[in-house]
C-alpha cells in the first residue's frame, strides 16, 4: 500500500498513543475518569489538528483542567475550548451536558 505525504502526516503511531495515555493519567480521579476513556475511545480517530490540540491541552495545569471539565470555569483559548467540548461531549452521557 502506498501512502501520500498527507496520509502519513495524519497517521498516528503507537508511540504517540502511548504518550497520550500516559499524559492523560493525571493522578486526580476526576481528570482520569474524563481523559482516560477519551484517549482510549477517541484519540486515534481525531484529525491531526485535534490531536495537536489535545497534546497542548495535556500541557495545562491540573487545576485548570479540573475547572474546565467540571464546568466551573472556561478557557479563554478558543482552540482549547473546542477540544475540551469534544472531550466533554464524548465523556458525558446524552442529556447530562
Amino acid at each position: 500500500m502506498i501512502f501520500t505525504e498527507c496520509e502519513i502526516a495524519v497517521m498516528m503511531s503507537d508511540t504517540e498513543l502511548n504518550r497520550m495515555r500516559w499524559a492523560a493519567r493525571r493522578g486526580m480521579l476526576e481528570l482520569d475518569l474524563v481523559l482516560g476513556p477519551f484517549v482510549e475511545g477517541r484519540y486515534a480517530s481525531l484529525s491531526l489538528t485535534d490531536r495537536q490540540l489535545f497534546q497542548r491541552l495535556m500541557l495545562c495545569e491540573d487545576q485548570d483542567l479540573f475547572g474546565w471539565f467540571m464546568r466551573r470555569d472556561q478557557t479563554d483559548d478558543e482552540e482549547l475550548a473546542a477540544i475540551v467540548k469534544q472531550i466533554l461531549d464524548f465523556t458525558l452521557p446524552q442529556g447530562n451536558g
